[in-house]
C-alpha cells in the first residue's frame, strides 16, 4: 500500500543540509512511518553546487531564489538548513504559504526574530519543528526517561559543557561561506547561540524551565579580517560563554562552551546529581549512560555503565540487534520519524514554542554578559 508523499523543500547544502538529507532518507527505511519523505527540491545561491547536491543525495530540482522554492505548489514541508540570518524570514514566509516548517537551531538569532516566527507558524495552524537533535540520542532519551520516573528523586545540580578548539587562529577570517559562525551579523551570537543553545535545550528537556541566569562571555581575538570586505573588522561574536543558572525545580546549574579548549572538538557532556543517583553523558561515547543508583546494596554501591543498545531503549528496537551501536546521524533519523508520526497525533518536540524558550535563556545570557547581574530569560 503506497503511503502519502511528503515532499521535502531543503533550503541549504551545508554540513546540516547533508545530515538533514540523510535524515528524511532514512527515516522511512527504518521506522514505519504514515507518510513517505521526497526529495523534491534542494535551494541555494549556487547553482552548480547545488546541482551537485541534489545528484549526489537524489532531489528532484534545484532553486537557487528560496521564496521561489516557498511558492511552489509540489512542496509540502520547508526544511531551512541555512545559516541563522535566513531563518525568520525563511520560516515565516513558509508558514504564511502554508507549509510546514522545520528549521535549524537556534530559531532566531535573537528571541525577537523567535517570537515572530512562533507567531507566524501558530496563526498558520502549520507543524512545525527545530532541529535539536540531542534529545534523540537514545542515552540521552533514556536519562529523560530515568528523570521522570523518580528515580533521581530531588534534583539538586545541573553541569554542561561543550568545548571546541577550531577557531584558536589569529589570521582565521571571519564571515563568508563555512566561516559566517565568526560574524555576528549572521550567526547572532557565537558560541552561546550555536553550542550553549544545545545544552540549554537539552537541560530544560531534562530538568525543567530556567529562571535566572548570570554569566560571562570572551572573545579572545578581538580583530579578524571579513572574507566579503577584506578589511579587518572588529569581531562580534563570543568565543566562550559560562554561567550560572537557577532552575524552576530549585536545582543549580552550570554551563561552559568555548571553542578555545585546545584539542576538543566537539565535546559536549551533562551531569545531573539527585538526591537518589546522578547520571552523566558524554557525546564521544554517546551510546552509553552513566548511572548511580544510590538505594544499591552498599557493597556494590557504584557507578554503572549502561550500554543503551537493548531493544527495550529508546529508539534501538528499529536498529540493529543489541550490543550493536548507532551514532550522531541516527538522532537526525530519529527526530524525522518522531516529527512524522506527530503530524497525525501529538505534535512532537521542539516546536518553534519550545525553541523560543531557549532563545530567551541564550539572550539572558548574553544580557547578563554584558550587566554583570542576574538575568531572567
Amino acid at each position: 500500500m503506497s503511503k502519502k508523499k511528503l515532499r521535502v523543500g531543503m533550503v541549504g547544502y551545508g554540513f546540516m543540509g547533508r545530515t538533514h538529507s540523510n535524515a528524511f532518507t532514512q527515516a522511512p527505511r527504518f521506522f514505519d512511518l504514515g507518510y513517505e519523505p521526497e526529495l523534491t527540491a534542494v535551494c541555494a545561491r549556487n547553482k552548480e553546487r547545488a546541482q551537485a547536491f541534489a545528484d549526489q543525495w537524489g532531489y528532484g530540482s534545484v532553486e537557487t531564489d528560496w521564496q521561489a522554492l516557498v511558492a511552489r505548489d509540489d512542496i509540502d514541508l520547508i526544511d531551512i538548513a541555512a545559516p541563522n540570518d535566513m531563518h525568520h524570514d525563511i520560516a515565516i514566509a513558509a508558514a504564511e504559504a502554508g507549509k510546514m516548517v522545520m528549521c535549524e537551531k537556534p530559531l532566531g538569532r535573537t528571541a525577537v526574530e523567535s517570537v515572530e516566527m512562533v507567531a507566524a507558524v501558530e496563526k498558520a495552524g502549520v507543524p512545525n519543528m527545530v532541529w535539536y537533535n540531542y534529545r534523540r540520542i537514545p542515552a540521552v532519551t533514556h536519562a529523560k526517561n530515568l528523570i521522570e520516573s523518580g528515580k533521581l528523586g530531588r534534583i539538586f545540580h545541573y553541569r554542561a559543557q561543550f568545548l571546541q578548539d577550531w577557531t584558536i587562529a589569529d589570521d582565521l577570517p571571519q564571515g563568508g561561506e563555512a566561516l559566517w559562525r565568526l560574524d555576528k551579523a549572521v550567526a547572532g551570537s557565537g558560541v552561546t547561540g550555536d553550542l550553549l543553545a544545545h545544552c540549554i535545550d537539552t537541560a530544560m528537556w531534562l530538568n525543567g524551565s530556567i529562571e535566572k541566569v548570570t554569566a560571562m562571555t570572551e572573545t579572545f581575538i578581538k580583530e579578524r579580517r571579513h572574507n566579503l570586505t577584506g578589511k579587518i573588522e572588529a569581531v562580534g561574536i563570543d568565543d566562550a560563554s559560562a554561567f550560572m543558572a537557577r532552575f524552576g525545580n530549585g536545582s543549580m546549574a552550570l554551563f561552559e562552551a568555548t571553542r578555545y579548549a585546545r584539542g576538543h572538538k566537539a565535546l559536549y557532556t551533562l551531569e545531573i546529581n539527585g538526591e537518589n543517583g546522578s547520571i552523566i553523558w558524554d557525546l564521544h561515547d554517546l551510546h552509553r549512560l552513566q548511572y548511580f543508583d544510590h538505594s544499591d546494596e552498599g557493597t556494590e554501591r557504584g557507578w554503572r555503565s549502561i550500554h543503551v543498545t537493548d531493544g527495550d531503549h529508546p529508539y534501538m528496537g528499529n536498529w540493529w540487534v543489541p550490543g550493536l551501536s548507532i551514532g550522531y546521524a541516527e538522532s537526525f533519523v530519529h527526530q524525522v520519524a518522531d516529527f512524522i508520526a506527530g503530524l497525525d497525533g501529538t505534535p512532537a518536540a521542539p516546536t518553534f514554542a519550545d525553541a523560543h524558550k531557549t532563545d530567551l535563556v541564550t539572550d539572558a545570557v548574553l544580557k547578563s554578559a554584558e550587566t554583570g547581574q542576574w538575568e531572567a530569560p
